[in-house]
């Protein structure tokens, strides 16, 4: 993840959001990524396009209508997007949400511990494929969502790297 140029399937829930605003109301991410960016779209592509902003002051480039999202770039591919609240997932999982709810609502789910004596986050690898939803929680609630390829969401758990 060191060499990364840091700049998600299922039913929706038919209830209010995480942040109680009707479910239509708030956007999805789901396992290709958001509606209009998807995994595996190039920087230039996405700068093309207009929905990547680079050189603001922030931590790396930004997607343009998405200010919860990070974009995580790895040879100048899209592998990861970390997102925050009001973002869901289809199965309506988002930052917020119990724990419990990640078990109940993927078929498969990996736990991940985080290292002894940090400060990091446990996770949950809910996998499909070769893609995946990393849930960042805190044994109780998931704190934060990253979607987007399988295997590098399992390496930015093991090796403790954020989208900055």
């Amino acid at each position: 993840m060191t060499a990364a140029s840091i700049a998600g399937s299922g039913v929706p829930s038919t209830g209010p959001g995480p942040d109680g605003r009707p479910a239509g109301s708030v956007e999805t991410i789901d396992l290709n990524g958001l509606s209009n960016i998807e995994f595996g779209d190039t920087e230039d592509e996405l700068t093309r396009r207009g929905v990547l902003r680079a050189g603001l002051d922030t931590c790396g480039p930004m997607l343009t209508g998405h200010d919860t999202v990070s974009p995580v770039f790895i040879e100048d591919r899209l592998v990861l997007l970390w997102v925050g609240a009001p973002m869901r997932t289809p199965e309506g999982i988002a930052a917020g949400s119990p724990v419990d709810q990640v078990w109940a609502r993927y078929r498969s789910v990996t736990r991940l511990r985080a290292p002894h004596g940090t400060q990091r986050l446990d996770g949950l690898l809910a996998r499909s494929g070769d893609r995946a939803y990393l849930f960042l929680h805190d044994g109780r609630t998931v704190r934060k969502t990253i979607a987007g390829y399988a295997d590098w969401a399992r390496r930015l758990f093991d090796e403790g790297v954020g989208p900055c």
